[in-house]
C-alpha cells in the first residue's frame, strides 16, 4: 500500500538512498533472484516450523494420553513430563540459533545484493 506521507523531520534527501518506485520492487519480486531467496527463506523456515509443531503436539498429546508414561521418574522428583515440557524450550532456542545462522549465511547476503542494486538503479 503506498501512501504519500512526508519524510520524517530532520531527514534530508542527500542522507538517505534514492527510493525505488513501486514497478523496480514490482520487477525484482517477480525476478528469479527473489525467486532464490525466498525459495532459500521458505525451504528453512517450513520444514522447521512443521516439525516444531509436530514435536509441540507430541508433546500435548503425550500429556494427555501416557500420563503413565509421563509421569515415570527420571532423577528424583523429576519425571518425564517435566524433561519433555525443559526440552520444548531448548528447542525453540536451537531453531532460533539455527535461523540466525542460515539468515546470516545464505539469506543475508542475497538480500544486502537485491537491495543494493535496486538503491542503486533508483
Amino acid at each position: 500500500m503506498a501512501t504519500d506521507a512526508p519524510p520524517p523531520k530532520g531527514s534530508t534527501d542527500d542522507d538517505s538512498p534514492a527510493q525505488p518506485t513501486t514497478e523496480a520492487f514490482v520487477a525484482v519480486q517477480d525476478g528469479a533472484e527473489f525467486s532464490e531467496l525466498r525459495r532459500a527463506h521458505r525451504s528453512f523456515a517450513f520444514p522447521l516450523t512443521i516439525a516444531f509443531v509436530t514435536w509441540y503436539l507430541l508433546y500435548v498429546l503425550l500429556c494427555n494420553y501416557a500420563g503413565g508414561f509421563m509421569s515415570t521418574k527420571v532423577v528424583g522428583n523429576i519425571n518425564m513430563a517435566l524433561v519433555f515440557g525443559l526440552a520444548q524450550f531448548a528447542t525453540t532456542f536451537l531453531i532460533a540459533w539455527l535461523y540466525s545462522r542460515h539468515a546470516a549465511r545464505s539469506l543475508d547476503p542475497k538480500a544486502e545484493a537485491i537491495k543494493s542494486r535496486m538503491e542503486a538503479d533508483a
